[in-house]
């Protein structure tokens, strides 16, 4: 007996496992792909622009930015009447992207500008490289969630566990970078499994395709979903959206900026920011979330009251609480954005434009704190910035009853009166800070006893904030300069007889300009902080020069206030390389600082990233090469790597050396050069003396020296205070396809 036409419908349409299952795998193996493309190919790309955390900056502006175009083109997808259409042209879009791997830098694109449009040289260098690939990955996500409302599947109704699943993916594939892939494969290891994983996702995609090709037509539908009785989102609800993604996005560009300046352009420092921005969204996205939103809301005001206090304390703070800290406020305040977002989502009938609204939101947030605001403001604005418009996507505020209030005023006032000697202990500040000290108890309270109302609580932060812009940290004079490759501040001690140079929280130059006794200082200036004459880059050029007998060819890599110039003898040749032209006008300024002016009037700096530059000096040209290019304690990778060491070696003269300086607090680096060296065939004798007078502005260093033979380094090789070392037997020399930030900082912790 033959089955009514729609009872034989039903037979065929694919059981609601089957389409689960497979659905939720291209989900997630499409979120896999797309977030880990992103650390691999921008370490690709690091080199060409000085390894600076910028790098990772205005990448996030180039992914979110995709991420938009790829939302917009699902949603335009997925307002095609025909059910097969969408699969057709997707399918094909993937299969063109698939013929443009494995992933590669884009020919013709090699040498950055100098100047200011280097944010904008690579943003088109990403565009050409991996649009593509990123663009039709970036669709996937909306695009299978209304496939899969139109399949018919019984939870159609509310698709968005969908959007769970895929952030457990992007999180997944966030943490095992740094943890897993990038310590055990080599860039073109994991650019070959990436491209094999692609070729993957293509096959799950197109049975996706091909089960709702075979599931019924749900007739009315819009937009490629059952109709909704809801009405349509309105303007201000959508504007709302916008604005709750764009304030965690760019959040999550400055923060990581902030954090990585102190450490490394690493994928570490990368992944744990986006991954834990990532962990929001599953959380929030949950059919029961694991968290209160409510509690959430109550938590947020006192994180950001702990960012003020983070960044009052400044570099005083150990690099577990700092991180830790800033890592631990950003995940609270975007959990609360981000809840607000889930709370507010509307029916299914909408999910594509709520998506478009979202990636929209995040884009803004990105081109605010990667673009915008470094050509905008002198210092990092955009950090306590985004931190007010945080307080202000609050809910509006509830009536509550007058004893939770006075709960609140006690629990605030203990936790003023702990929060200053706690503060004061940790941070290790002298009396002279304890304005600052008071101040951040007072936020801390205030921010707690408002925390109903958004507009006092992000009033009081501003306050707060604009307070420790008046009254900074530094004692003295203080002048920010900021470019693409960071802020610089010139501070002038409060004796006024110091200019120092730092970029983030590091000292990268000082001159004293004044004696003790007020009066100018005269003459040549002296070469102090890491290297004056009695360090260990001092002892190694006057040892070098000794050996030498004859005027020294040197090629210095890192300007910074110019202080290497004034260690120059008559009749020597030095040339100095530098990627920031905002460091060569402070050097050059004497105001600020002298050494050029007065040691070197004529030189002129090589620009451009010295992996670059320095390759293309001629072999064999230098009697010392001194490597002294870190912005802040960050440090570019690729410039401590076995092919780094392959092209100083090839420009050294037939018994020159290389100097590096690896002075760090939070890496050990040491035996990351002396392995470098190992490599090419070099020996290495790390410096372990020295002394530090502070208040002098006189720093010990850590430094290695690496040359062809003993005799090379002269006298070094006898001195007591250098020690000729061997090369770790179990750790992985770092070559441009493999470096491990976790083991270096391991090794520093312990």
């Amino acid at each position: 007996m033959s089955l009514p036409a729609a009872d034989r419908r039903t037979s065929r349409m694919p059981r609601p496992a089957l389409i689960f299952t497979l659905y939720t795998a291209a989900i997630f193996t499409s979120a896999l792909l797309l977030f880990s493309v992103q650390p691999l190919f921008t370490r690709m790309v690091l080199p060409r622009l000085g390894g600076l955390p910028a790098v990772w900056s205005v990448a996030m502006v180039f992914f979110q930015s995709l991420l938009l175009a790829g939302y917009a083109y699902a949603h335009y997808l997925m307002t095609l009447r025909s059910r097969l259409a969408p699969v057709v042209v997707h399918l094909v879009v993937l299969g063109a992207a698939l013929a443009t791997l494995p992933l590669a830098i884009a020919p013709g694109w090699g040498a950055p500008p100098a100047g200011e449009g280097a944010a904008l040289w690579l943003i088109g260098l990403f565009v050409a490289s991996i649009g593509l690939p990123f663009f039709a990955l970036a669709a996937n996500n909306p695009l299978l969630q209304a496939w899969f409302v139109r399949t018919g599947h019984p939870d159609g109704a509310d698709p968005y566990f969908l959007y769970a699943a895929s952030n457990v993916g992007s999180f997944l594939a966030l943490m095992s970078y740094p943890f897993v892939l990038e310590p055990l494969l080599t860039l073109r290891a994991q650019n070959l499994a990436w491209s094999a994983g692609y070729g993957v996702l293509i096959v799950l995609i197109a049975l996706c395709g091909a089960l709702l090709a075979a599931s019924p037509v749900a007739e009315h539908a819009s937009n490629g979903v059952a109709p909704s009785p809801a009405p349509a989102p309105s303007w201000t609800a959508r504007a709302r959206w916008i604005f709750l993604a764009a304030v965690p996005s760019g959040l999550l560009v400055a923060v990581t900026a902030h954090i990585s300046t102190d450490v490394a352009a690493a994928p570490l420092l990368w992944v744990l920011p986006l991954s834990l921005y990532l962990l929001t969204w599953v959380l929030v996205f949950q059919g029961r979330p694991l968290v209160s939103h409510q509690w959430v809301l109550r938590a947020q005001p006192l994180a950001i009251a702990a960012v003020v206090a983070l960044l009052s304390a400044g570099s005083e703070l150990p690099l577990l609480v700092m991180l830790g800290g800033h890592l631990a406020a950003f995940f609270v305040i975007a959990m609360a954005c981000h809840g607000e977002l889930a709370r507010t989502r509307p029916a299914a009938a909408y999910l594509t434009g709520f998506y478009v609204a979202l990636s929209f939101g995040g884009m803004i947030g990105g081109l605010f704190a990667g673009l915008i605001a470094p050509y905008t403001f002198s210092w990092i604005a955009e950090y306590p910035i985004l931190l007010v418009l945080a307080a202000l996507g609050r809910p509006a505020p509830e009536a509550r009853a007058r004893w939770q209030g006075g709960l609140w005023i006690a629990i605030a006032v203990a936790a003023a009166g702990l929060l200053a000697p706690l503060v004061t202990a940790s941070a290790k500040l002298s009396i002279i800070d304890d304005h600052r000290v008071v101040v951040i108890a007072l936020v801390a309270a205030l921010a707690v006893l408002v925390m109903s109302d958004r507009w006092k609580v992000a009033a009081v932060i501003a306050v707060a904030l604009a307070l420790m812009r008046l009254y900074p940290a530094d004692d003295g004079r203080v002048e920010t300069v900021r470019s693409f490759f960071g802020v610089h501040k010139i501070v002038e001690t409060a004796d006024g007889r110091f200019n120092v140079l730092m970029h983030g929280t590091t000292i990268h130059g000082a001159q004293q300009i004044r004696n003790a006794d007020g009066t100018p200082v005269t003459g040549r200036p002296e070469p102090i902080t890491y290297y004056h004459t009695d360090g260990g880059i001092g002892r190694a050029i006057a040892a070098i020069r000794a050996r030498a007998e004859a005027p020294l060819r040197v090629a210095v890599i890192g300007l910074g206030a110019g202080t290497l110039a004034c260690q120059m003898k008559p009749g020597e040749h030095w040339r100095f390389f530098e990627i920031d032209r905002s460091i060569v006008e402070l050097a050059r300024d004497p105001r600020k600082f002298s050494y050029l002016a007065r040691c070197a009037p004529d030189l002129e700096p090589v620009m451009g990233d010295a992996r670059l530059t320095f390759a293309r000096e001629p072999a064999g040209a230098y009697d010392l090469i001194i490597v002294d290019a870190y912005s802040s304690d960050a440090i570019p990778v690729h410039l401590a790597t076995e092919e780094a060491m392959a092209i100083y070696k090839a420009r050294l003269a037939p018994h020159g050396a290389v100097l590096m300086h690896v002075s760090n607090r939070h890496l050990e680096l040491a035996s990351v050069v002396v392995g470098i060296a190992d490599a090419n065939d070099l020996r290495s004798w790390v410096y372990d003396g020295g002394f530090s007078r502070d208040d002098e502005y006189i720093f010990t260093t850590e430094v290695v020296v690496s040359a062809r033979e003993e005799a090379d380094v002269g006298a070094l090789a006898t001195d007591e205070n250098w020690t000729l070392t061997e090369p770790e037997e179990d750790q992985r020399v770092w070559t441009d396809d493999y470096c491990n930030i976790i083991g270096a900082v391991w090794r520093r912790l312990r």
